[in-house]
């Protein structure tokens, strides 16, 4: 596998966190008549929404790009706190899914919450296919909150 490692994120990956978030979008969009123009601008407001949450609710967190050989290919969100280690987002771009990526990460996330006596836990949506992942790594669902689970791994 190459090389994965986080950096913070930096104003000049705007655009790139952009098309990240439109990529996670894309299978849901493709069921619509929208127009390309209409499920861009659609990703643009909802991309500009989700940022402005993630920046107000969680002021503390860790935002980081992850790069796969030196290339941008997704971003980590994580909030630590006294009891646990929360992954706000994680999310690669189609073509560094399923490369395992994202089991190191979790993995080297479960360690730290097992080397500080933490919890380790994600909100994933129910029909999100990386759910397998999270079941595979022994999360397990201790919530739900409409459309979404909260998973968590102790």
């Amino acid at each position: 596998m190459m090389s994965i490692s986080l950096r913070p994120i930096t104003p000049e990956d705007d655009s790139f966190l952009a098309s990240l978030y439109a990529s996670t979008r894309a299978e849901e969009l493709a069921q619509t008549n929208w127009s390309d123009d209409q499920k861009a601008m659609f990703c643009r407001m909802q991309f500009a929404a989700q940022t402005a949450d993630y920046r107000a609710n969680y002021p503390d967190a860790s935002f980081q790009i992850i790069e796969r050989g030196g290339v941008a290919a997704g971003r980590l969100l994580i909030m630590r706190s006294d009891d646990a280690v929360h992954v706000i987002d994680i999310a690669l771009l189609p073509e560094h899914r399923g490369a395992g990526v994202g089991t190191k990460l979790l993995k080297e996330l479960q360690e730290e919450a097992r080397a500080a006596g933490k919890k380790l836990s994600i909100y994933v949506e129910r029909f999100n296919p990386a759910r397998r992942l999270y079941d595979r790594l022994g999360f397990q669902q201790v919530e739900e909150k409409g459309v979404y689970l909260l998973m968590q791994w102790a």
